[in-house]
């Protein structure tokens, strides 16, 4: 499973964006193509930053009137950070994937989908051992 998963994410999920990115240049020409993909992750690190500081001074009051820790605060963040790196990879697949992940609806959708996942339970392990003393020789 994970030799599949790294399989996709570095061969074919680059393959993927390259062709999209050829056949998008070949429409709209190459010099539009390449200020496409600048102008999303330009617009794209401008709206993480606004996204990032709304969810932090959300994440401040929470703390500050309730006294609780944030922890959907702290996913959004963590979502934030991947839509900021997927809007900052090259590539019009992982902007539009990034850009789904700048809407709020979407990143409540995805920590539910998450928290469904079944968790593993823990094991308790149980070592069992024997201590044994022994007193320092002295050496004359």
């Amino acid at each position: 499973m994970l030799i599949k998963t790294i399989f996709f994410l570095f061969i074919a999920v680059p393959l993927l964006e390259l062709y999209v990115l050829i056949e998008v240049g070949s429409g709209i020409g190459g010099i539009a193509t390449i200020a496409l993909c600048l102008f999303t992750a330009a617009l794209g690190g401008i709206l993480i930053r606004i996204q990032g500081i709304r969810t932090l001074l959300s994440a401040q009051q929470q703390m500050a009137q309730e006294g609780t820790l944030p922890a959907t605060h702290a996913l959004h963040g963590i979502l934030l950070v991947i839509a900021g790196l997927l809007l900052f990879l090259p590539g019009l697949i992982t902007d539009s994937l990034g850009f789904l992940l700048l809407i709020p609806s979407i990143r409540e959708l995805l920590m539910k989908r998450i928290a469904q996942f079944p968790t593993s339970p823990t094991k308790e392990v149980v070592l069992e051992a024997e201590i044994i003393e022994e007193k320092p020789k002295i050496r004359h």
